[in-house]
């Protein structure tokens, strides 16, 4: 399955140089990466995966008793294109979040976690999160 990872990197870019934009695959890749960086298999991903909609409310997975938000940024590579801006989870029904980073290519550049009280204290009256904010967390990349 870990090919299958590649395979979808291997044809977002092929589009991307193509056609100048990227499909969208940052959600579900930083959803599949996540579980992988807090140790759950890819066939434990696969199982938990199964029957879940794109637009589960409070958390994209569960691992071990624990719900996980996960948010993913990359920049496109073109010229001033950087990350400056992450997504705040909208609402608290998780356990833990995981921001992850990539380069370009969709390689993990860093990821972050942090528990749900320690994240709503430190953002709560936050309108906007950038990179600085989450690197507070607890580094797991």
């Amino acid at each position: 399955m870990e090919n299958l990872r590649e395979q979808l990197v291997s044809v977002t870019l092929a589009w991307e140089r193509a056609f100048g934009n990227a499909p969208q695959i940052t959600t579900v890749l930083s959803e599949y990466d996540a579980a992988r960086l807090i140790g759950c298999s890819t066939d434990s991903y696969s199982c938990a995966m199964q029957g879940i909609t794109a637009v589960q409310k409070g958390h994209d997975f569960l691992f071990n008793g624990h719900r996980y938000q996960v948010k993913g940024n990359r920049p496109s590579g073109k010229p001033g294109s950087f990350v400056t801006w992450v997504p705040k989870a909208a609402n608290y029904n998780w356990d833990y979040l995981i921001w992850v980073l990539y380069d370009s290519q969709y390689q993990i550049q860093e990821a972050w976690q942090w528990e749900v009280s320690a994240y709503r204290d430190a953002f709560g009256g936050i309108k906007r999160l950038s990179p600085a904010h989450l690197r507070l967390g607890k580094q797991l990349a």
